[in-house]
C-alpha cells in the first residue's frame, strides 16, 4: 500500500530538508539502517521541518562495497532492465516487492522516501537485449554507447532520437511511483550537462501520476545559462561536486552560492550539497568511520551559508550515531527560519576574509544578516550597520547562541573564531 507522506504547510515555499545515506553509507546502506535514521528523524527533527529520506546510489547492487564501486557490478534487474533493490540489504524488496514496503513504513513514519538513480539505462540491460516495457523495442536498440558516466560503469546513456528512450525513462519512474517514490536523485545528469536527458527524466515524472521532485547532480561547472531549463524540470540542482568536510571544499562554496543565491525560488533552488556532519564516513566512498572533520565554527559557517543562500539541507551523517551538538544545530529553530521565510538574499561584501550577507523576511519588517571571517586565525570585526542594512534602533540577535548583541547604533563589534561565522536576525 501506497501512503502519501503528511504534507508540511507551506512546503513548496523553502528548499527540501531531508537525510541522504551517501556521505557515511556510500554504497552500502542497509534497510534498517534507513528505518533507523528516518525514526530519528521522526522523532527528532520532523518537527523542524526535515522530512525526507533518500537511499543514495546502487541499492540495487548486492556486493556493494565501501571506497569506490566493482567494476561490471552483477545490478539487479526486472525483465525489462529497470532497477530492483537488493534483498541481501533490503529484505523487504523480496519476491519483486521492490521498495514498496521500505516506502510504505517511511510514510507511517510521517516522511517521505527518496531514491538515487544514474542516467540512461544499464549496460547489463543492454548487452541482454532486454525488452522496453510497453514496447516492442530492446534495451540496445534505445542506448547509446558512447555516453558513459566517467566515474561509474552500471549505465550507458538514452538515444533520444529513438522514441523508446522516452518509453523506458516512463516506464523506470512508473515503478518508483507504484512504490510510493516522492523524490528521486537523479546522477551524472549535469557535467556535462544533458539537456535532454533532464527533459526526459521530469517528462516521465510527469506522465507517472505521483508529485515526485527531482534533483540533479553532480553540477560540476553547472552554468546559470541552465535556469530557466532547470527550473522547469527540477526541484534543485547541485552547483558542485561532492562536498566532503573539508573547510577548503566549504570555502569553495561561497562564489557559487554567492551566484545562485539571488535566483533562490520555489521553481527551483541551487543545491550546495550534502551535509558532511556529525558521524560520517561509516562505509562510505570516501575516508573511514568518523566523526564530521569540520571544526564546530566550520560547521556554523557552513550552515550559515546554507541557510542565508537558501539551499537544500540533506544530512549526510548518520543520525541516531551522530553527536546532540550536531543534532541541535539542525534543529536550531530561530535560524531554520532563515531558510523557510527569507528572501532577497545576496552577498553584499567580500574583502579580504570578511564576507558579508543579507536577507529580508516575507513578513516585510525583519531582516537577517550573516558575517563570515575566512581567516585562518581568531579576528575581531567591526561591521557597519549600514553594510548589513540595519538600522541605529534595530534589535539584533545572535541565532545560533539565542542572544542580543549590542551596537552602539552605528557598528557592530564581533569576535569571530577561525572560519567562523555569526547570523543574526534584525529587528525594529
Amino acid at each position: 500500500m501506497t501512503r502519501p507522506a503528511r504534507p508540511i504547510p507551506g512546503r513548496h515555499l523553502r528548499p527540501p530538508m531531508g537525510w541522504n545515506s551517501w556521505d557515511c553509507y556510500g554504497t552500502t546502506v542497509t534497510e534498517e539502517e534507513v528505518l533507523a535514521n528516518a525514526t530519528f528523524m521522526r522523532d527528532r527533527m520532523l518537527a523542524h521541518g526535515w522530512d525526507t529520506v533518500v537511499v543514495d546510489i546502487q541499492w540495487y547492487e548486492p556486493t556493494a562495497r565501501a571506497h569506490g564501486y566493482n567494476p561490471d557490478a552483477p545490478v539487479l534487474l526486472d525483465d525489462h532492465g529497470r532497477q530492483l533493490p537488493a534483498p541481501n540489504r533490503f529484505p523487504s524488496a523480496a519476491d519483486g516487492a521492490g521498495f514498496g514496503p521500505l516506502a510504505d513504513q517511511v510514510h507511517q513514519l510521517g516522511l517521505r522516501f527518496g531514491l538515487h538513480i544514474m542516467r540512461g539505462i544499464p549496460r547489463r540491460a543492454v548487452a541482454a537485449r532486454l525488452p522496453v516495457a510497453g514496447t516492442d523495442w530492446t534495451a540496445d536498440e534505445i542506448a547509446d554507447t558512447g555516453s558513459v558516466c566517467p566515474w561509474n560503469s552500471d549505465n550507458y546513456g538514452l538515444n533520444h532520437d529513438h522514441p523508446g528512450a522516452q518509453a523506458y525513462y516512463d516506464a523506470q519512474v512508473a515503478q518508483f511511483a507504484r512504490w510510493g517514490v516522492d523524490f528521486i536523485k537523479a546522477d551524472d545528469m549535469l557535467f556535462p550537462y544533458h539537456e535532454r536527458e533532464i527533459a526526459a527524466y521530469a517528462q516521465a515524472i510527469a506522465r507517472s501520476g505521483r508529485p515526485i521532485e527531482l534533483s540533479l547532480s553532480p553540477g560540476t561547472d553547472v552554468s546559470l545559462a541552465h535556469l530557466d531549463h532547470l527550473r522547469d524540470n527540477a526541484t534543485m540542482w547541485r552547483v558542485c561536486d561532492d562536498l566532503w568536510d573539508r573547510w577548503e571544499d566549504v570555502e569553495a562554496q561561497f562564489g557559487r552560492m554567492a551566484r545562485w543565491a539571488p535566483w533562490q525560488s520555489e521553481r527551483g533552488w541551487a543545491d550546495a550539497d550534502m551535509l558532511p556532519l556529525g558521524h560520517v564516513g561509516i562505509r562510505a566512498e570516501r575516508g573511514d568511520d568518523r566523526l564530521c572533520a569540520l571544526t564546530r565554527p566550520e560547521q556554523i559557517s557552513l550552515l550559515t551559508l546554507w541557510l542565508i543562500s537558501r539551499s537544500p539541507l540533506m544530512m549526510g551523517g548518520d543520525l541516531p550515531t551522530s553527536p546532540a551538538e550536531t543534532i541541535e544545530l539542525l534543529t536550531n529553530d530561530e535560524a531554520l527560519a532563515v531558510l523557510w521565510h527569507s528572501r532577497d538574499n545576496r552577498e553584499v561584501l567580500r574583502e579580504r576574509d570578511l564576507v558579508l550577507w543579507t536577507a529580508g523576511d516575507t513578513d516585510g519588517r525583519t531582516r537577517y544578516a550573516a558575517v563570515f571571517s575566512l581567516a585562518d586565525t581568531p579576528a575581531r570585526v567591526t561591521v557597519p550597520l549600514s553594510s548589513i542594512g540595519a538600522h541605529p534602533d534595530d534589535r539584533i540577535r545572535e541565532l545560533w547562541t539565542h542572544t542580543d548583541t549590542p551596537h552602539d547604533g552605528h557598528q557592530l563589534r564581533v569576535a569571530l573564531p577561525a572560519h567562523g561565522a555569526a547570523l543574526y536576525r534584525l529587528a525594529p
